[in-house]
């Protein structure tokens, strides 16, 4: 299981911008862009909240509505702004090679923001399961990963979730998977390895070797 925003896809600049845009607009305390990196992988009423510091809900889905309207808005000139980090294609096409081998994806995007970028990106036919906020609680809640599991019949012993963030780390260890870290995201490899990463890697190269050591299998 794939997170995508920090994982797979660099989107801090434009999110922070939209972040930036959204508050403003709204007449609130604009988030500076270390502010925003942080609660990148949440579900954007969620990240709304911590921004705001408060519980407000309705205000949070306000400014979530908000956010995507700029985002939507945006995607022209974001062309070209949204690429896969290095690598990933090719763990990606190197994974998907081998037998018995599941990938899905487990983000905080939106399903149609899912689906619009792996299809930009040629990666649409890789994954087998596509977990969102549209139909499960945001991370670091289990419910991505333990619906996934359901969807493909895998155990919880053979799944590992790759992500850049405390939130993904969480998230799989409240489901019983395993756990891989990935350092070049958005949040500190300290942090990631305080909230349960089994492995860290620091390039995609060495992804494939990871998912034996935590999983006990042979990719190579």
């Amino acid at each position: 299981m794939f997170d995508m925003d920090g994982t797979l896809i660099d989107t801090e600049a434009l999110i922070a911008e939209h972040m930036a845009t959204t508050f403003a607009e709204a007449g609130l305390p604009v988030p500076t862009p270390a502010q925003s990196r942080r609660v990148i992988g949440l579900s954007l009423p969620r990240a709304m909240q911590q921004l705001l510091g408060s519980e407000d809900l309705d205000l949070a889905n306000e400014l979530a509505e908000r956010y995507r309207a700029y985002y939507r808005a945006s995607l022209v000139a974001a062309e070209g702004r949204e690429g896969l980090f290095p690598g990933a294609r090719e763990a990606l096409e190197q994974l998907q090679g081998q037998p018995e081998t599941i990938l899905g994806i487990a983000t905080g995007k939106g399903l149609s923001g899912v689906h619009r970028l792996t299809e930009l990106h040629g990666v649409a036919g890789f994954f087998s399961t596509l977990q969102t906020p549209d139909h499960n609680p945001s991370k670091p809640d289990p419910g991505m990963m333990l619906r996934a599991m359901g969807e493909t019949g895998v155990d919880k012993d053979q799944t590992v979730i790759i992500g850049d963030t405390t939130f993904d780390m969480l998230m799989g260890k409240a489901a019983g998977t395993k756990t891989i870290g990935v350092t070049w995201g958005y949040h500190d490899a300290e942090e990631l390895r305080e909230a349960g990463a089994d492995i860290l890697i620091d390039d995609y190269s060495q992804l494939c070797g990871a998912i034996d050591t935590v999983l006990e299998t042979r990719y190579a």
